[in-house]
């Protein structure tokens, strides 16, 4: 791997593992779940209040941190890290998923992806090799490489197509990678077909990059399909080296994947939630919205040591959300971020012990028995 990145891998047991994913700006105990700060801000979160759940890792995209304020900038000012005044490390989003997320403003060819901004409609070419510049002047501690996100449905030639131009991309932006400190990670892409999905593996574990990624999904397809494709493509990803799944967020689908030996996440799920209303508790989902909470004095979750579990019963928080307070997304969003950094050290000392798979279950079936509206999948899903 890069100097400056490596990963160590302290327990097992079966697929899941913990390991001290060691970075430029600190290590990072695995697995981890990334928050989204896509422009370098964890929406309504300081980075100090982040630091003291845990978080010693987060996200950032390529794509609007050129738009706004700048690389440049960005560079001039110490780095994105700096940047936002966050003490630990950041991964950078290569402009990729914006192919499909921003597919009217943009134009996909062989030499990479033409965006027009979503701001004011000024042209942007993100090549395989700039997106890579792009991400080193950004100062990111992990950058990922440029890929085409395929959306969901997409036919297996699309899909084929697209993958085989992500492995070409791949090795353009490998060739382009200069900074010795910054790790490049290769992303498998190949929507929901099986035999795409191992020829993208084979392609993109066969380049020296410093980790691997699978992509493209979570965009609207069955939800066995995603755990089938996270499950064929960790088998096929080096060991030695960190294995990322993108955008998958649950705390479902994370226990399951943490399972397939994956050692890093990131999904907006827990912050998009929280400003809708929506609640994560070790109980069931909750949206607050609803008038069964007008006068319940309860947290949000009794086993939560959160400050907005502490301080706040549900329907006060039910009032600052129908009140259209700041407050409201604020709070949930703290709570099911530290609700999210507690369900990895859970797994974590799981599988230090042993006991993951008994510990996953039972996190599984307590979610499901729960009295949120949105309950989880069964157990026998790990």
């Amino acid at each position: 791997m890069n100097g400056a990145v490596s990963i160590s891998v302290t327990a097992r047991d079966g697929a899941a593992r913990t390991a001290r994913l060691t970075t430029p700006h600190g290590d990072v105990p695995t697995p981890a779940f990334m928050p989204v700060g896509t422009r370098a801000v964890v929406k309504t979160m300081g980075p100090d209040e982040l630091w003291s759940m845990g978080y010693r890792l987060v996200l950032a995209n390529a794509y609007h941190l050129a738009v706004r304020p700048g690389a440049e900038l960005v560079h001039e000012l110490g780095g994105v890290a700096r940047f936002m005044g966050f003490a630990g490390a950041v991964l950078t989003d290569s402009g990729g998923f914006q192919a499909m997320s921003l597919a009217s403003i943009n134009s996909i060819s062989e030499a990479g992806i033409r965006f027009r901004s979503h701001l004011d409609g000024a042209p942007l070419m993100f090549t395989p090799e700039s997106a890579v510049e792009l991400q080193e002047q950004l100062g990111s501690d992990l950058m990922m490489s440029l890929d085409e996100c395929t959306p969901y449905p997409v036919t297996p030639e699309r899909a084929r197509a697209s993958a085989e131009m992500t492995a070409r991309w791949a090795e353009r932006g490998l060739r382009a990678h200069r900074s010795t400190v910054q790790a490049l990670f290769g992303i498998v892409q190949g929507s929901i077909y099986p035999d795409l999905r191992r020829m993208s593996a084979r392609q993109i574990t066969a380049l020296e990059f410093d980790g691997f990624a699978t992509g493209g999904l979570s965009v609207g397809e069955p939800k066995a399909a995603m755990r089938e494709m996270a499950a064929l493509a960790a088998e096929m990803l080096p060991a030695a080296k960190p294995r990322y799944l993108m955008g998958v967020g649950t705390p479902e689908d994370l226990l399951a994947a943490i399972a397939m030996g994956y050692d890093l996440f990131d999904c907006v799920l827990p912050t998009r939630n929280a400003r809708n209303g929506g609640a994560f508790t070790s109980h069931g989902r909750i949206a607050i919205k609803r008038a069964a909470y007008t006068r319940d004095p309860r947290p949000l979750d009794a086993d939560c040591g959160c400050r907005c579990c502490v301080t706040f019963t549900r329907a006060y928080l039910r009032h600052l959300y129908m009140s259209g307070e700041i407050l409201a997304a604020r709070a949930l969003t703290e709570h099911n971020l530290f609700f999210y950094a507690g369900l990895m050290r859970q797994a974590q000392a799981a599988i230090a012990s042993g006991t993951y798979r008994t510990f996953s279950r039972a996190v599984i079936d307590r979610i499901s028995a729960g009295d949120g509206e949105a309950g989880g999948v069964k157990s026998d899903v790990v």
